[in-house]
């Protein structure tokens, strides 16, 4: 039934009608000089319908009800005054919080990852669904699937870390609460296909450098898991080459693997001007047509943000015999299936009323609290923490009360302010309509949650001392001032994210060093010198190699870009209203030169033995992935795998006790790794494969149980055959990647190939007990 209502329009369609499926324009192109919608310019531009309207409310600065006003004309005017009366679909930006006016601003990415709590990211993305439903939006840009090793990268940010494992189980939950059932939902867009973020020399863009095995094992593998178990129904393209085809041009990616061997259904969208980028960026196309040949042929079904490419000159190029009709038509029936699945021809348009009963609710801003707790992780501390007994405290640093600082790239007043300011990069075109950033959401700083949490009790003291990027010290003699008069200090250091040029962190702001930006570093060097106790509070997109203030400060705490709560999370933490139970999704590393630096490294890289250190420091990384430390202790015991010698077909059951040894209440949580001891390719010295966070009073003790599937110890070997080998594994538990407590083995008896639709993809755990 669907095919044929998707078979009858196509037969109608001329092929102006197709191309502008296949296509979008941004919303500021229909509006009129005073900024209102302008009938003359749709009928300009949308008379033969449209596939996508681009940001409605994230480019044009409108609040909910003027921006659900702004889709519902739109989709009218596509309804009744087009001659097939198709609904375009309107998608938006939505990494940690739909990108508009007014919207709920969660945790970055790299703080939700920290939480290891795949329920945080399934609250948040259903947050999210309901607010961009509520305004007539229907496809969200979002989430990275990127596995990120290199923190010189800007947008690693924007990513779930380091490990294939951990950035699965996160994305998994985000697009399945995301999507809902689609006519409900937002249809999830997974990106960037493939590699991004292992770019050359850390660059955004540049080559990437990977063999087909590392690629699939890794890379592809989150996808693959995000199309077969999560059932995406959007894919975006990279903007990177691997070796010498750009990700955009490539048929083997998106539709050779990407369509034939793991059968995706949904639509193949182009990053904004990556079709640009083939012709004018990566010059492997002559001209428009080439280009647009080269992307529609390797299986990219939508041109965003606008139609540069695919209009005109599709137009051209069928017409002059250079591209073959039958490409368009392709694209135009998975662009129609996809408004078909989110309902569009039943339900174009969305009720106007109430719209802000789902806008940053209390309920939102509960979830975006405990976002931001859960993400905090404790990289030191000496006992200072939780803070008790204090006449006064000093609070210093650049991202102290600055709540803008507090945000990510993709949240709307950072990356707004990039548009206003005239500083956006060249694929995103400035709207002339967004005149300022105010009106969002309220932003709790760090200094407004330590003032509230102290309470008049405390006499708390701010200086600002530097700014993140300048090299200006004016500011640090009043912050040794007060550092002196006060009792305690507590610097607030960090990064400034966002698109514009005074951003250290986000996308296209990438670093060739790690230090802390500007003198932030010296900054907190002389507080220390002032001999008060230090406490460096680290707000932050991407891991720093601070190895001098690991020395010296008396604890630190990790709270990357914790949103509009943030600040309450951190004084939360900070007093011990909380107790922290954050891991790293990614390894620190003591210095750039280490780069990259990851736990799952092959036994001759990272930080094998063989060789030895570096002449100048060690090979072993700062502060280790899966690394968080808790104010209560946790003891492991009575590991149990059964059987241990297992078939291909079965489980491996691993069982074991944690037991709360501390006197406070508080979550650890439990990761299990293996290693191949033997194999006929290297395997990593360790590997996640489940992880559980497991809530434990003072003195408590739980049994956990990992159900193991054996496909997950799947590799490819000399001949890309995906395949399990028959030998022994080492199963390892603990609480980092470096901190494994228990240790034991399982056999497996055969060697068999793994089905290519892999029906496992995760662990599963189940938690017992609540002994005291």
């Amino acid at each position: 039934m669907v095919n044929e209502k998707i078979e009858e329009l196509l037969s109608k369609m001329s092929l102006d009608e197709k191309i502008a499926q296949i296509g979008s324009v941004w919303v500021h192109e229909l509006f009129d000089e005073s900024g209102e919608l302008s009938e003359k310019k749709m009928e300009d531009l949308l008379s033969n319908g449209i596939g996508q309207i681009t940001r409605v409310g994230g480019s044009s600065g409108l609040p909910p009800d003027k921006s659900v006003k702004i889709s519902n004309q739109i989709q009218k005017f596509l309804v009744e005054k087009t001659r097939l009366g198709i609904p375009a679909i309107v998608h938006e930006e939505c990494l940690n919080g739909y990108m508009a006016k007014g919207a709920t601003i969660f945790p970055q990415m790299i703080g939700i990852a920290s939480s290891w709590n795949p329920q945080i990211v399934h609250e948040m993305a259903n947050a999210i669904r309901q607010q961009m439903r509520a305004v007539g939006a229907h496809e969200g840009l979002a989430p990275l699937l990127d596995v990120s090793r290199d923190p010189r990268w800007g947008r690693i940010e924007e990513t779930f870390g380091e490990d294939v494992y951990l950035v699965s189980v996160f994305a998994d939950n985000y697009i399945k609460a995301l999507q809902k059932n689609m006519k409900n939902g937002v249809m999830a867009t997974a990106k960037h296909f493939v590699a991004y973020a292992m770019s050359e020399g850390g660059l955004n863009c540049a080559p990437v450098h990977l063999g087909e095995r590392e690629l699939r094992e890794v890379f592809l593998r989150t996808f693959e898991i995000a199309v077969k178990d999560a059932r995406v129904g959007s894919i975006m393209n990279a903007y990177n080459e691997i070796d010498g085809v750009p990700c955009a041009a490539s048929k083997y990616l998106l539709t050779d693997i990407l369509r034939k061997e793991w059968k995706f259904d949904g639509i193949v969208v182009s990053d904004y001007s990556a079709i640009d980028m083939i012709e004018n960026y990566h010059r492997i196309a002559r001209d428009k047509i080439e280009a647009a040949f080269m992307a529609l042929n390797a299986g990219i079904d939508v041109e965003l943000p606008t139609r540069k490419y695919y209009a005109d000159t599709l137009r051209e190029g069928v017409e002059s015999g250079r591209i073959p009709e039958s490409l368009i038509n392709r694209s135009v029936k998975r662009v129609l299936n996809s408004k078909l699945k989110l309902g569009l021809f039943e339900k174009p348009f969305v009720n106007e009323k109430n719209v802000f009963a789902f806008f940053d609710t209390d309920a939102n801003r509960a979830i975006a609290l405990n976002a931001a707790r859960e993400s905090i992780v404790l990289l030191k501390n000496d006992g200072i923490l939780p803070l008790r007994n204090l006449h006064s405290i000093a609070v210093v640093g650049p991202n102290a009360a600055n709540g803008r600082n507090m945000l990510s790239d993709y949240s709307y007043p950072s990356h707004i302010e990039a548009f206003v300011n005239n500083e956006v990069p060249d694929v995103i075109p400035t709207s002339r309509y967004l005149k300022s950033t105010e009106g969002n959401v309220k932003i709790v700083s760090i200094l407004d949650g330590i003032r509230e949490k102290a309470n008049e009790k405390i006499d708390v003291k701010y200086a600002r001392g530097c700014d993140n990027l300048d090299p200006s010290k004016d500011g640090f003699e009043e912050a040794v001032r007060i550092a002196r008069e006060s009792d305690l200090v507590i610097a607030v250091v960090g990064d400034r994210s966002g698109l514009s040029l005074s951003a250290t962190t986000g996308e296209s702001r990438d670093r060739s060093t790690l230090d802390l930006p500007g003198v932030q570093e010296e900054l907190v060097e002389e507080l220390y010198k002032t001999g008060k106790p230090l406490v460096v509070v680290l707000v932050n997109g991407r891991p720093f190699s601070i190895k001098w203030i690991a020395d010296h400060a008396n604890a630190i705490l990790e709270a990357w870009l914790p949103g509009e709560e943030g600040g309450h999370a951190v004084a939360d933490v900070l007093f011990g209203d909380y107790n922290p139970s954050g891991k790293l999704p990614v390894s620190f590393p003591r210095t750039v030169g280490q780069v990259p630096v990851y736990y799952s490294h092959k036994p001759t890289g990272g930080r094998s033995n063989w060789h030895g250190d570096y002449v100048e420091e060690s090979t072993k990384p700062l502060f280790p992935f899966g690394f968080g430390l808790s104010y209560t202790k946790f003891e492991y015991s009575d590991l149990k795998i059964d059987p241990l010698i297992v078939n291909f077909e079965k489980s491996v059951n691993v069982s074991f006790k944690i037991k709360n040894t501390g006197k406070i209440a508080g979550d650890e949580v439990v990761q299990l790794y293996v290693n191949d001891k033997v194999a006929s390719i290297t395997r990593p010295v360790k590997e996640l494969k489940g992880f559980a966070k497991v809530h434990l009073e003072a003195g408590e003790e739980k049994s956990v149980t990992f159900e193991l599937p054996v496909d997950l110890l799947a590799f490819y070997d000399s001949k890309m055959n995906l395949v399990v080998e028959a030998g022994e594994f080492e199963i390892m538990v603990g609480s980092s990647s470096e901190d494994t407590r228990l240790r034991g083995s399982v056999e497996l008896k055969s060697s068999l190939k793994v089905s290519k639709k892999r029906p496992k993809f995760f662990s599963t755990v189940k938690i017992e007990g609540g002994k005291i």
